[in-house]
């Protein structure tokens, strides 16, 4: 028969085990977010970033221990402080979106680490022994919940991911829309047309339109006209000299096309086909 012992140290609520793995990770982003502190040139916003990830750290290695009431007091007590930086830092920071999301990796953690141990299952496993069948049921609900912290955490991971991917889209439509030549400034601050409107008032415009059509759709036809009769050859039929001329398409598809940029452009203008239509 197993010890009640050795059953006790089998469960940990799995808010503890998540602050574990997403405290790590809150420290290590806080600390790379200390790059744009630096960039700003601000010292005090750089040391307050610098008191925060000590406190993420810290408070990591402070999480609770079974029967550890101090322990979790102490941990508490940390969450709250690292809240209070983020929020004095964000308060001495201009409103913008970016650093919203810059401090919310300072605030968040901190939030989430209040709320997690202040609750029920935490407040019981840090500060009483606990009996079999309350450790059964509490590994039972560890079993419920994990899933959900691990798609949440995953879902922000890949959220973040998104943005970043997005991030440059948005600039370039940010900078079209942008008045005069600015390539500075927040965001969404001001708005024009006048850059389309030049475009597509010019009849040059349209000339390039139609050129680009033309070169398109014909390109995409005359290379359907090969490529399916091609196709249908190489999967239906065995000749001579197959697998060299599959291998040797191949190869060819490896290379990517700028390097052909230049050539195609010396074959053009040889052709009296460069600025003619």
């Amino acid at each position: 028969m197993i010890n009640q012992q050795v059953i006790r140290t089998w469960y940990t609520p799995v808010e503890v085990v998540t602050l574990q793995s997403w405290l790590v990770v809150a420290t290590i982003v806080n600390l790379l977010l200390l790059t744009f502190d630096f960039l700003r040139g601000d010292d005090q916003l750089l040391l307050i970033g610098f008191i925060g990830c000590t406190a993420l750290a810290l408070l990591r290695a402070m999480l609770p221990q079974p029967n550890q009431v101090q322990q979790r007091n102490i941990a508490l007590t940390i969450s709250m402080v690292i809240i209070s930086l983020g929020v004095y830092r964000l308060i001495l920071m201009p409103l913008s979106l970016f650093n919203f999301w810059l401090n919310a990796w300072m605030i968040a953690p901190g939030v989430l680490s209040l709320f997690w141990l202040s609750n029920r299952a935490v407040a019981v496993w840090a500060t009483r022994e606990l009996s079999v069948s309350a450790i059964e049921y509490g590994l039972k609900r560890n079993f419920n919940l994990q899933k959900q912290h691990q798609s949440v955490g995953s879902h922000i991971t890949l959220l973040h991911f998104v943005v970043i991917t997005l991030i440059p889209i948005i600039w370039i439509f940010d900078i079209a829309l942008s008045p005069g030549n600015a390539l500075g400034g927040e965001i969404g601050d001001s708005f024009t047309d006048e850059h389309f409107a030049k475009i597509l008032e010019g009849e040059s415009f349209w000339l390039w339109f139609r050129n680009s059509l033309i070169v398109s759709i014909g390109t995409s036809l005359l290379g359907l006209v090969i490529a399916i009769p091609a196709g249908y050859a190489f999967s239906r039929y065995k000749f001579t000299g197959r697998d060299v001329s599959m291998f040797a398409f191949l190869l060819v598809q490896m290379f990517p096309g700028i390097i052909i940029l230049v050539p195609y452009f010396l074959v053009m203008k040889t052709l009296g086909l460069l600025n003619s239509h």
